[in-house]
């Protein structure tokens, strides 16, 4: 027997599911953001490899400002709304998840004053930390696998002493393979309610 508690929060649950689905079909299921920040510390890695690890530090810096912008860029290119609904309650825990992870970085910055290659295993342990929230945001509980993974990666890369070079590579090849998967998985979800709907 439902009780008016119970039925509340069914209530409350359906709203969720609501907003993950409409975040999910708004940003390709979070896919596009990993792949543009995966191609930014690709990008930083090269970097480090071929010019200075300072300058890698700025350019994940300086490049993450892009994250955003290059994941509507790819949202146009594939078709994804890149936008969500003006009514969803989860628009606002999205942007407060962002202001925080940006109020971190600083103290990435101030790491890497001390050694640069704790700069970025510090920004691993940082978005780490962000992706966690994405299995909030769209209901998908991969994203706690790729948060997690980040954040043991960047303990592992810190007591083996690992390079700038080497902490930016394998963060943008875990992104690149999670946002990869994640996109595929979006699009056959896609393909597969609409050959439901016909």
């Amino acid at each position: 027997m439902n009780t008016p508690e119970n039925s509340s929060n069914a209530q409350d649950l359906s709203n969720i599911t609501d907003a993950q689905s409409d975040l999910r079909k708004g940003y390709g299921d979070g896919a596009l953001g990993v792949l543009s920040s995966g191609v930014v510390w690709l990008i930083s890695s090269l970097v480090a490899f071929s010019v200075s690890k300072q300058t890698a530090v700025w350019t994940l810096f300086f490049g993450g400002m892009l994250i955003h912008p290059l994941g509507l860029l790819l949202a146009k290119l594939t078709g994804v709304p890149g936008k969500h609904s003006g009514q969803n309650p989860l628009g606002k825990l999205a942007m407060e998840g962002t202001f925080f992870m940006l109020l971190c970085i600083p103290l990435a910055l101030l790491l890497s004053l001390q050694k640069h290659a704790w700069f970025f295993q510090g920004m691993l342990l940082i978005i780490g930390g962000r992706y966690l929230t994405f299995t909030t945001l769209y209901g998908i509980k991969s994203y706690w696998v790729l948060g997690g993974l980040l954040g043991a990666m960047a303990f592992v890369l810190f007591f083996l002493n690992a390079s700038s070079e080497i902490s930016a590579l394998l963060g943008a090849i875990v992104e690149l393979v999670f946002g990869t998967v994640l996109f595929v998985s979006f699009k056959k979800t896609k393909a597969r309610k609409q050959k439901a709907r016909s």
